[in-house]
């Protein structure tokens, strides 16, 4: 007889939560939910293709113009921190990136997670500490010293190094891991500019630098912080268990190269970006100290190198898949050459481009601009809601909840980009007048971000892909290792799961004996 008290009353309750998930379940566009458990089982069920997930389930939603969203629950959580409303609508993009701003930062549980490996550097902070940050970035990336800078160090790199590479790869008739040598090469290039010094991760031997493992172990680590409850992470972190034992052991290493190199910088100032911080001040007017240069550098690195090597992944495999498109580059980059160099193919490899040459290269600025559209380097970006909204499709938001604008989504949407929405397409970014045209609604392509926090590494960006473009594509034409399937990893960046497999073969240009093999074997 005891027990029955107890019974009812764990009746009783269980009666309220089954009728208020029903409610809540009710309001919630997206997958179905679950009691306790939510939307979960669907997440994990679907992890191996989660953007192509997230973006069935939006257009589950009616594909309309006017209504891209969907909403996840948590229901064991609070009401407002188990919600996740994701969306693709270009207006409700708009409101959080731009006009809603102030309402939509970081938030603290982004924050807290990679605070350990960032701090309170450009990318893991907000408002004041992230504005003075973005206004000394933006005078820098804006000078044209800076991008000749970049362009010197993306030269040196594939002339010394890449070049030598490839072309002991075609002479050898071995496949190479083309994502692993980008991810290399603007590892290498990110950290020149960043600050002066060359980790020498592209090389013939492809060593294991202790900086980069580090880094990369560090990253992966962090990462895993926001795919489980923070609970998790911070008892792991107390106790010194699993990755954060990991995380805590790399961060050692790359805090001692971090040192070195601000160090140096103090006793031989360059034009680097750390040079450059150390002639500005902080928002209570006082020099940067150097554990916190530290911090913006690492910000830097993270931003610059994975984000360009992806891309530029996706790009080749997408350029093996449409041939016809891979002419039409190869003949852009010809004319511009001719122009500049002569007639002699074998000039035209003899360097990379230089910035001006670069430049001109419209057709495949727009090649990489639909290569971005379709695989955005960052597929998915979430931000923190402070106060109660309302999106421009009606959509409501509580504070505290989280919102995720699918880039990657984007991109998909017939009615967004239209029919032809899932084919590559260069000529959708050509005008009538032959000039690169991005969308006039510029929240319709956000792979660089937009509003407030839009990319300032956006021109270095594509300067770097179009060099290393034109030097790969100008010397070879690209064929994937038999068997091999691009497959998308779960992660923040969007990397090819098993890398990027392909054979080498020598490109003859004008039609006469094999001139490019021969320049490359002058150049070497």
């Amino acid at each position: 007889m005891e027990a029955l008290p107890i019974f009812s009353a764990l009746f009783a309750a269980a009666s309220v939560y089954l009728f208020w998930f029903y409610l809540l379940a009710r309001k919630l566009t997206g997958p179905s939910v679950w009691p306790v458990v939510g939307s979960i089982p669907f997440l994990f069920s679907n992890r191996k293709q989660i953007h192509d997930w997230i973006t069935n389930n939006l257009r589950a939603t009616g594909g309309s113009a006017t209504y891209q969203t969907c909403t996840l629950a948590l229901p064991f959580l609070a009401r407002r921190q188990g919600l996740f409303t994701v969306t693709c609508n270009p207006k409700n993009i708009e409101h959080i990136l731009r006009t809603r701003f102030d309402n939509y930062p970081k938030g603290p549980t982004y924050q807290a997670a990679f605070h350990d490996l960032l701090g309170e550097g450009i990318f893991n902070s907000d408002g004041e500490t992230w504005l003075t940050q973005r206004k000394t970035a933006a005078l820098e990336f804006t000078t044209r010293t800076l991008r000749q800078a970049m362009a010197r160090w993306v030269n040196r790199t594939i002339r010394n190094r890449l070049w030598f590479i490839l072309d002991k790869a075609a002479r050898d008739h071995i496949a190479v891991d083309l994502q692993d040598l980008l991810l290399r090469l603007t590892f290498d290039n990110i950290c020149g500019l960043t600050f002066g010094k060359d980790p020498e991760t592209l090389s013939p031997e492809l060593p294991d630098n202790p900086f980069s493992k580090a880094f990369d172990n560090a990253t992966e680590a962090t990462l895993k912080r926001l795919l489980y409850p923070s609970f998790l992470w911070r008892i792991q972190k107390l106790f010194g268990l699993g990755a954060e034992r990991q995380l805590e052991k790399s961060l050692e290493v790359v805090g001692d190269y971090m040192n070195d190199a601000v160090a140096a910088r103090k006793l031989t100032p360059s034009d680097d970006l750390i040079s450059r911080f150390m002639n500005k001040r902080d928002i209570d007017g006082n020099p940067f100290p150097s554990a916190v240069l530290q911090r913006i550098a690492l910000n830097f690195v993270l931003a610059g190198r994975d984000t360009s090597s992806v891309a530029l992944s996706w790009f080749f495999h997408l350029v093996m898949e449409n041939p016809q498109i891979e002419e039409k580059i190869v003949a852009e980059i010809s004319t511009v050459l001719k122009q500049t160099r002569g007639d002699d193919p074998r000039l035209w490899v003899k360097e990379p481009l230089v910035f001006d040459e670069a430049d001109k290269l419209v057709y495949l600025k727009a090649a990489l601009s639909e290569t971005l559209r379709l695989y955005p380097s960052v597929p998915e970006d979430f931000k923190y809601v402070v106060n109660d909204d309302i999106l421009p499709d009606g959509t409501f938001v509580p504070a505290g909840s989280t919102v995720t604008y699918s880039i990657y989504s984007v991109g998909r949407m017939k009615s967004i980009w239209g029919e032809d929405c899932m084919e590559f397409k260069p000529d959708r970014w050509i005008s009538a007048d032959g000039k690169f045209e991005p969308p006039k609604d510029g929240y319709k392509f956000v792979a660089f971000n937009a509003g407030p926090r839009t990319c300032l590494g956006k021109d270095l960006a594509y300067l770097q892909m179009k060099s290393v473009a034109s030097a790969v594509l100008l010397r070879y034409r690209l064929s994937l290792v038999p068997g091999f399937r691009a497959q998308q990893k779960m992660s923040l960046t969007l990397f090819m799961k098993d890398g990027l497999q392909v054979y080498l073969h020598p490109r003859k240009l004008g039609g006469g004996p094999d001139q490019v093999t021969q320049a490359a074997a002058t150049s070497a």
